[in-house]
């Protein structure tokens, strides 16, 4: 196999959840690239504006969808609406969720419910969802979890926990949808988005980096390159892995 089919995404559809802006809009750009039809679901019109506007530069087409992913039957009718528009639908990219980090005394009953609806419902439903279309098209799943769900970290008891949930979800998946389906999902760690700029001032980013073996934080981009790797013919022989990418982070580099 030649190096440019092996990572070419020439006539695939991919769904993107959070696809808006930072890991999912690097994701679903990255994927129009390599020639992929892109579906971007976000809560928010204007970054879905942007993101299409920049993937059709690539040549490519690309629809934007208004989705609320904790409404059920919004984020469920992502898959007809996708086969309505393409008629296929070849990788679903489970990138929606997260949670504030907070001390565990501090975490509501409803929070934490919150948090596992937000990060491991959402991606069973539309991965339950897209199954058939996955079956016919031998297409594949991606989840995007965190380094939070292996390390041990102050004020991440809720993060943390759904985070490692949606690791073992993945397992459980491509054992049982292979091998018409792969499951893949990548852990990324302390990656500079809109998010990690919201709660980290730069004082903290500088030791987060000096505490990283790579010595810098890491870029949308970098998730966004390790996706179309498992998401490209490249990675035919990857199911059921967690592609760990952090800049070599094995202990927390957050400081109490």
């Amino acid at each position: 196999m030649k190096i440019e089919s092996a990572f070419s995404l020439k006539g695939k559809v991919a769904i993107v959840t959070g696809g808006g802006k930072g890991i999912g809009k690097a994701i679903g750009l990255a994927f129009a690239q390599a020639g992929a039809n892109v579906v971007f679901a976000a809560r928010t019109q204007a970054d879905l504006d942007a993101a299409v506007a920049e993937a059709k530069k690539s040549g490519v087409k690309a629809i934007g969808i208004y989705c609320d992913v904790l409404d059920d039957e919004q984020l469920v009718s992502l898959v007809p609406k996708t086969i309505e528009a393409f008629g296929r639908i070849d990788i679903v990219v489970n990138n929606a969720g997260g949670t504030m980090p907070k001390p565990m005394e501090q975490i509501s009953a409803r929070s934490f419910r919150r948090a596992m609806d937000f990060n491991i419902t959402t991606a069973f439903l539309l991965s339950q969802a897209a199954i058939p279309h996955l079956r016919e098209s031998k297409g594949n799943i991606i989840n995007i979890a965190s380094a939070a769900g292996r390390l041990i970290q102050p004020q991440f008891t809720s993060y943390g926990t759904v985070k490692a949930a949606v690791i073992h979800l993945t397992k459980m998946m491509a054992a049982e949808l292979a091998p018409d389906i792969r499951v893949n999902v990548i852990s990324p760690g302390s990656i500079m988005t809109e998010a990690l700029d919201f709660f980290i001032d730069e004082g903290n980013k500088e030791k987060m980096r000096q505490l990283t073996p790579l010595q810098k934080l890491g870029q949308p981009e970098d998730i966004a390159m390790a996706a179309l790797y498992l998401a490209s013919p490249a990675a035919k022989w990857v199911t059921g892995k967690d592609l760990q990418v952090d800049g070599g982070t094995e202990n927390t580099n957050l400081s109490n």
